[in-house]
């Protein structure tokens, strides 16, 4: 790995000990030349950056591809091939947590400190300068824009004050008109008063079931997302706070409850009769794969398929089936047993119960604490 010229003498200039080769047998370090080119210096770094490169495709292969493999191999001694479990782990954990979990921020449009009658007198008022000028009849498009967009935003508060069986007859009235006759722009503020409608419907999370069985099944929420509405219903107006607060800890939930689920991997496998480390090393290696496959698989959903749809339902349970074999071969081969499977949703069923709990404790201490 080392690219560069050998020194003749024989002391180690990091610690002082003798070398017999090429390598300080006390700390390791190679017995270089100080005064090194600058294409020496390049292939160095080259050399260790392929080093690792090397190294991290030779543990990546097999630990996707033969589950427990690689845990067996580390805990049998052959380790110069793989990397470190836990600096492994670190690695692709930031590398997923950067893709997966990257914080989706909504553009939000600046508040301005101008009041809708201050909008309405600047626009009059631009109506007089060009009156004046004598070229209103050259622009009329602007101020028609300006002032189309200002009775539209106006027309939205008054339908947000409305009730909301007030709305309902608003919308069918709406409906209506536009389906005797049809109007690009009657559409387009159906569309936009549709959206408050169905917030304001969303008020319980009854609504919201109730809403969600008349959507088509591609339009429909996942399971997930329906979990998460009701917490954002039951919780209140900060739930988008919380939410994004609470994947903005993810990672440390996750890796907190590493240690927990090698201790219920250890307890279905206690017959085995190994140490806890072992166990942890091989949950390690489990959840590292995992990184792996959702590093790829996150950015798919997300920015191709647009979060949504059948893709997306597909993707995810093949994901699912993924985890199903990989841990399902990996506690056959690690733990040299025929039959796991019970076991193995019986580690399932724990860790899940464990997230919920975790999570439940979580958002109430954002709740409670950082909001």
């Amino acid at each position: 790995m080392s690219a560069g010229k050998y020194r003749k003498e024989h002391n180690c200039l990091n610690c002082g000990a003798h070398v017999e080769k090429h390598y300080c047998s006390d700390c390791g370090q190679p017995n270089l030349e100080l005064k090194e080119s600058f294409w020496a210096f390049i292939s160095h770094s080259i050399a260790h950056y392929f080093h690792f490169d090397n190294k991290f495709f030779q543990t990546l292969t097999p630990l996707l591809t033969k589950p427990g493999k690689v845990t067996l191999d580390y805990l049998a001694g052959k380790r110069a091939r793989y990397i470190n479990p836990v600096s492994m782990y670190i690695f692709v954990s930031i590398v997923y947590f950067l893709v997966a979990y990257s914080p989706e921020h909504k553009s939000k449009k600046k508040e301005h400190a101008v009041s809708k009658v201050e909008q309405k007198a600047a626009l009059d008022s631009a109506q007089n300068v060009l009156n004046k000028i004598g070229i209103a009849d050259k622009a009329p498009n602007i101020l028609n824009k300006a002032k189309k967009g200002f009775e539209e935003e106006m027309d939205k508060e008054e339908f947000k004050n409305l009730s909301f069986n007030e709305q309902r007859i608003v919308l069918a009235d709406l409906k209506k008109m536009n389906k005797a006759k049809s109007s690009d722009s009657l559409t387009d503020i159906i569309d936009g008063f549709s959206k408050i409608h169905n917030n304001r419907n969303d008020s319980t999370y009854e609504a919201y079931l109730a809403r969600q069985k008349t959507l088509p099944i591609t339009e429909k929420d996942s399971w997930y997302e329906r979990l998460v509405k009701k917490r954002s219903i039951t919780i209140g107006e900060k739930s988008e706070v919380i939410q994004d607060t609470l994947e903005h800890n993810r990672p440390k939930q996750y890796f907190l409850l590493m240690p927990l689920l090698a201790l219920f991997i250890m307890w279905n496998f206690r017959k085995n009769h190994i140490y806890y480390l072992d166990h942890l090393i091989f949950t390690i290696h489990g959840m590292t794969a995992y990184f792996v496959v959702q590093i790829f698989t996150q950015p798919l959903v997300k920015y191709i398929f647009g979060g949504k749809g059948i893709m997306k339902n597909i993707i995810s349970l093949a994901v699912i089936a993924w985890i199903c074999w990989y841990m399902f071969n990996a506690l056959k081969i690690f733990y040299q047993r025929e039959k796991v499977i019970g076991k193995m949703f019986m580690i399932f069923i724990l860790y899940a119960v464990s997230l919920f709990i975790t999570e439940a404790v979580m958002m109430n201490l954002i709740y409670y604490i950082a909001v």
